[in-house]
């Protein structure tokens, strides 16, 4: 598992090109039967890939868990989000198995033991898109589909930047500890999402885009 620190604002406007991509960008986060990990200082967030193709993956492969969470498991003292961006694939968290298509959403609660990830097929693997937080308590794990998301159009043609933003996990949707996740679908002939690039003081971002 990949470890990252933050930096401070005076620090950052001397960095060069190489060096913001170094600190910012995560890159080849799928690997095939492996779990991808990065974890940021920033809030504790850890972001992860998973592509099970031949193997059933479980969620902590090559991470020493306790050496860096000090824990028993990944998901003792936190919640994550999971966006299937590929093939139909299943998690299985305690048990409980859950199907998932593209753009489909799974929350997974707190203090869930043994989460395992599969592919419905090898050639055309399913992508697991990960984001954790920590947590206090636990809620309910829970498939979420795109059309049970909340909604919330936003720009205009003019713009370039007429989209919807399906808000996932989200306290309209259901209660977690701080995790919130959504995913923007721009309408054809827009062309962006976050400009001006801009900073939050209450909280850290993570977007991927595919």
């Amino acid at each position: 598992m990949e470890i990252r620190y933050s930096c401070n604002q005076r620090d950052f406007k001397r960095y060069t090109t190489e060096e913001t991509r170094k600190e910012f960008l995560i890159e080849n986060l799928y690997a095939a039967n492996e779990v991808v990990a990065v974890y940021s200082h920033v809030d504790r967030m850890v972001t992860l890939g998973c592509m099970p193709t031949t193997e059933t993956v479980p969620i902590d492969k090559g991470i020493d868990i306790w050496h860096n969470f000090g824990t028993r498991y990944f998901l003792e003292r936190r919640e994550i989000g999971v966006f299937n961006i590929g093939g139909a694939g299943s998690i299985t968290a305690d048990g409980v198995k859950y199907e998932l298509g593209y753009k489909d959403c799974l929350y997974i609660t707190q203090g869930t033991k043994e989460v395992l990830f599969a592919s419905e097929d090898a050639a055309k693997p399913a992508k697991f898109y990960m984001v954790s937080a920590p947590a206090h308590r636990a809620y309910e794990t829970k498939l979420i589909k795109i059309e049970d998301t909340a909604k919330k159009p936003l720009g205009a043609m003019e713009t370039s930047n007429k989209r919807v933003i399906n808000q996932f996990i989200h306290p309209d949707v259901l209660p977690t500890c701080q995790l919130s996740m959504g995913m923007t679908v721009l309408e054809p002939g827009s062309v962006w999402n976050t400009m001006p690039a801009h900073t939050h003081e209450r909280r850290m971002e993570v977007y991927m885009y595919f």
